[in-house]
């Protein structure tokens, strides 16, 4: 008998721990004791009545082993048809599982409409089993008394505790001209006192209640006072620190008195309703009455969404003006968010309505007697409003602009936008995390599994974002060091350059920065890129193979385009041009405007722009480096005395020194140095001077008007080019009649003409 001990106890584990009430276990037991069979089997087989562990071992001893077998491998293959069932409901196909999500969906609002007309019924039964659990009326009204009694208790100490802390408050608001910081610190001071009141209230209602009610009261109490007193107060206080109802000038957002005061209103009120909904829905599970039995949650849950949508209607004028702000540099995404805001949270309580209702529908309602969908719709909600708030603190906060000019100007919107992009992606993670946590999801525990196509789904979208702000960061901290380089050494402008080139460039950083940029961007996208894909499960190894190969056949195919890349790194290195600095590449000349891996672009002071790859340049002149040296050359009459153009020149220099329109831009003064040599026309006279790129043509126009002045003022001419004829024989030319100054004119005439004549007959 030992086989029949063993398969007696494995019978009874069977027996005792599997249900019986499927079709497919029915079906089993029928053919077990009414099937055909033998008459032995029949009779052996019957379960008995009650189905103890007694009764079973006295079944099974009765039976053979054959009969204990047979038995056994009826009962087996019932329980695995039983599980097969389950396991594979008629829903698995897709579209089963939307007519399951459809049914769950409409079963709900329409069982609840059915129930309608009992739902007063039901709920005063409800009522009736709460009396009559608290000792009738009387005790009901006692515990209700006792409750105002806490509460009187409660705001007492709490009023005195507000006198207490007067001084944490002015006595009166800053005024109308008070800075942020001002209004700040009051918002911030009244916020605190008011919290500091319900901490107050709290403990005091918590101690105060206890001594009063006992454990069975207090299950009532507690919700009632949480969900309808305190939710309410502490949602108060957040929407005066916000909205200011009461002092326009202190208010921290964007709105008007007549809004202000309509969504402080209201919003209190649906914080009100919800609480109202949650602590009912208690309510009614406390005194014994199941959600299904009035359906009263369906309707308090609709109402809570219903009040949502007709604020949103209602204020949408308000909600948009709250969501656009007072930053001036709002971008178009901006303003799409704050046109549509009202349309997005009516939409987001219709959403949460439906998954409510189908969830509803499914049985699955532990979570949502947590409230995990208002925290989930809170969060949805104010999500766009935060990223509103992301955008003022990054307004006042930012560091102020760098410079002048349109260059600083998009530098100070770009280093801004940078920022507020970082302050999106963070406050989705925290509202995901939260929202997730309401609905008791870890994510850090689901993505540590990495098991389903959802823990992987997760951690690509975490790699992502990840990437992206470290995307963001790099690029913030390479624009902001280009900004500050470029407004504090840029190029000089063409006016200041005098049209002719050869402007002062930026500085080094300001030429390597951007290529800096763009390679590092680029490392970021392909790391964290494949990262994320890595994440989702999929091998990277053949993608790294299939680059490392690329990258050997650009290698040998492109040699030319490596060497570009090669000798622009070098040009780099020894810092031989910059972008703003006029050069000349074999012969080419024009300013830098732009450097890429590959080539650069010069273009000239007439407008040309010549695009010349690094592999091509033998030679690089710098006409823009540190200092220029300008040498400028005058022909006066042989007869000027030239200590006298040596004085007019010193004189020059001293006043275009001391002029605050040059000063700054001279490195030394302008000279003269001397006689440079006798021409046939004059003396031929020299100055220069040093400037800083960039300036000296402007300099040399100034030289120049104020040397024809000085030479004007001083009886100097400059020398021109004259016609001399000598006639021989003629020693009193100071004397000339009329008659004889004709006769010259006239052989002089005559001579050009022969000259004239001359070349003519050569050509």
């Amino acid at each position: 008998m030992g086989l029949v001990s063993r398969i007696c106890a494995v019978l009874v584990t069977i027996i005792a721990f599997q249900t019986i009430a499927t079709d497919a276990q029915s079906q089993a037991l029928a053919a077990i004791s009414g099937g055909s069979g033998s008459a032995e089997k029949t009779t052996t087989t019957e379960l008995p009545e009650p189905l103890t562990q007694d009764a079973v071992r006295e079944m099974v001893a009765r039976m053979s082993d054959d009969q204990v077998r047979n038995m056994l491998l009826d009962r087996l293959d019932a329980v695995a048809a039983a599980e097969a069932q389950s396991a594979t409901p008629a829903g698995t196909s897709f579209f089963g599982r939307l007519h399951t999500l459809w049914t769950a969906f409409y079963s709900n609002p329409l069982d609840a409409i059915v129930k309608l007309p009992t739902l007063l019924q039901k709920q005063g039964q409800a009522i009736g089993s709460f009396v009559a659990e608290f000792g009738g009326l009387s005790g009901v009204l006692k515990m209700l008394g006792l409750t105002a009694i806490a509460l009187a208790i409660g705001f007492g100490v709490e009023y005195l505790a507000e006198r207490l802390t007067k001084r944490w408050q002015r006595s009166q608001p800053p005024s109308d001209t008070a800075t942020l910081q001002e209004s700040l610190k009051f918002l911030f001071r009244r916020f605190m006192r008011e919290i500091f009141g319900l901490i107050i209230f709290y403990f005091t209602i918590r101690m105060v209640g206890r001594a009063l009610l006992d454990a069975q009261q207090m299950t009532f109490v507690a919700p009632l006072v949480t969900y309808l007193v305190w939710w309410p107060r502490l949602g108060a206080a957040v929407s005066r620190l916000v909205l200011a109802p009461q002092q326009p000038a202190m208010r921290l957002v964007s709105l008007d008195d007549n809004w202000a005061k309509f969504l402080h209103k209201n919003l209190v009120g649906l914080i009100l309703l919800s609480g109202f909904t949650i602590f009912a829905i208690g309510f009614n599970l406390n005194s014994g009455h199941s959600l299904a039995e009035t359906r009263l949650g369906f309707w308090l849950d609709t109402a809570v969404y219903i009040y949502i949508i007709f604020i949103a209607w209602t204020a949408r004028d308000g909600l948009v003006e709250l969501m656009r702000g007072s930053d001036p540099d709002r971008s178009e995404y901006d303003e799409v968010v704050a046109r549509y805001y009202p349309s997005y949270v009516i939409a987001v309580a219709i959403l949460m309505w439906v998954l409510v209702t189908t969830l509803t529908g499914l049985g699955k309602v532990d979570l949502l007697l947590k409230g995990a969908h208002y925290t989930t719709l809170f969060w949805l909600v104010l999500a766009p409003t935060l990223d509103m708030l992301v955008r003022g603190l990054v307004r006042h906060l930012v560091p102020p602009m760098i410079g002048q000019g349109p260059i600083a100007e998009r530098a100070y919107r770009s280093t801004k936008r940078s920022y507020i992009r970082i302050g999106r992606v963070l406050i989705a993670g925290i509202v995901l995390v939260l929202i997730a946590n309401s609905w008791d999801m870890n994510i850090a525990d689901f993505t540590a599994q990495r098991q389903g196509f959802g823990s992987r789904l997760v951690e690509f979208l975490m790699t992502l974002a990840v990437g992206y702000i470290v995307f963001e960061l790099v690029s913030l901290w390479i624009n902001r060091k280009l900004a500050k380089e470029q407004t504090s050494g840029g190029p000089v402008s063409e006016d200041a350059a005098g049209g002719e080139g050869g402007g002062a460039g930026g500085s080094r950083l300001a030429t390597v920065l951007p290529l800096l940029r763009l390679s590092a961007l680029t490392g970021i996208i392909i790391i964290f890129t494949l990262l994320a894909v890595g994440s989702l499960g999929i091998d990277i190894t053949p993608l790294l193979a299939g680059a490392g190969i690329l990258g050997l056949a650009i290698g040998f195919g492109a040699q030319k385009l490596v060497t570009d890349i090669v000798s622009g790194v070098f040009f780099l290195i020894d810092d031989a041009f910059r972008v703003g600095e006029y050069v000349d590449v074999g012969g080419t000349m024009g300013t830098v405007e732009k450097i890429s891996i590959r080539s650069m672009q010069l273009r000239h002071h007439r407008g040309n722009v010549h695009t010349i790859p690094y592999g091509s340049v033998e030679k690089v002149t710098n006409f823009s480096r540190d200092w220029v040296i300008m040498k400028l050359m005058f022909t006066v009459p042989f007869d000027t005395d030239p200590n006298k153009v040596k004085k007019i020149f010193k004189k020059i220099g001293a006043e275009m020194l001391a002029d605050p329109l040059f000063e700054n831009d001279f490195l030394e003064p302008f000279k003269s140095q001397g006689v440079l040599q006798f021409d046939d026309v004059g003396i031929v006279m020299r100055g220069k001077f040093m400037a800083k790129p960039g300036t000296q043509f402007t300099i040399r126009k100034e030289i120049y008007n104020r040397v024809r002045k000085e030479f004007a003022e001083n009886g100097i001419e400059f020398a021109r080019r004259e016609v001399r004829v000598a006639i021989p024989g003629l020693d009193h030319d100071d004397d000339l009649s009329d008659a004889e100054k004709q006769a010259i004119a006239a052989g002089a005439s005559g001579a050009v003409q022969a000259q004239i004549e001359d070349q003519n007959a050569k050509k």
